[in-house]
């Protein structure tokens, strides 16, 4: 379902190699990255190393900007991706058709400033820390694609629709305990001074 995909930009670590049209870089890492700020709190996500572990990652394509034409695919043995202490890693071969040759080309130019992969997290997949305010990514069910992007997104007006849910019920959910604990603070203060009088 279109809808529980989930989008992350990160910086784009693209290492080409003109001979063989062959572009190397990671679409995820794992140190942990903000997605918004919301009154003054900062939410953050951490995708654990073991995430990949059980991921499907049988039929990976990489296209721009999540949409389009395919120029590389795990399946046809054009793409191939794997983890490592730093993150996911992939290597693309743009080097079978004249439209692949000429997007690496474009990505040697640096017209494509970031990476970008499409995921679906796994049914309790995740968990929420609230010291840190840190979702916790800790397994993967499914990788769509990664794609370098000409437009990184900006995580507070375009998060897709699942993260935005999942974090704006973290968000109202501790706006609740927040106001409860004012509440009761207010009540403890109004019968110290009741019991003072």
């Amino acid at each position: 379902m279109k809808q529980n995909r989930e989008y992350r930009e990160m910086e784009l670590r693209f290492e080409p190699d003109g001979a063989e049209y062959r572009v190397d870089g990671y679409a995820s890492t794992f140190e942990p990255y903000k997605l918004m700020e919301v009154d003054g709190i900062s939410y953050y996500e951490k995708i654990e190393p073991t995430a990949f572990d059980n991921a499907d990652l049988s039929d990976v394509v990489f296209r721009i900007d999540h949409e389009g034409r395919v120029y590389a695919r795990t399946s046809a043995g054009t793409l191939e991706l794997w983890t490592d202490e730093h993150g996911l890693g992939q290597r693309a071969d743009l080097s079978r058709t004249a439209t692949a040759r000429e997007l690496f080309e474009e990505i040697k130019a640096g017209n494509y400033p970031k990476m970008s992969f499409a995921f679906r997290v796994a049914v309790d997949g995740d968990r929420y820390d609230r010291d840190t305010h840190t979702r916790i990514i800790e397994r993967i069910a499914k990788v769509y694609d990664v794609s370098p992007v000409s437009f990184p997104a900006n995580p507070g007006t375009e998060l897709s629709v699942s993260t935005r849910d999942y974090f704006n019920g973290v968000i109202e959910m501790e706006k609740a305990e927040r106001l409860e604990e004012e509440r009761r603070e207010r009540q403890r203060q109004k019968i110290k001074l009741l019991t003072e009088v």
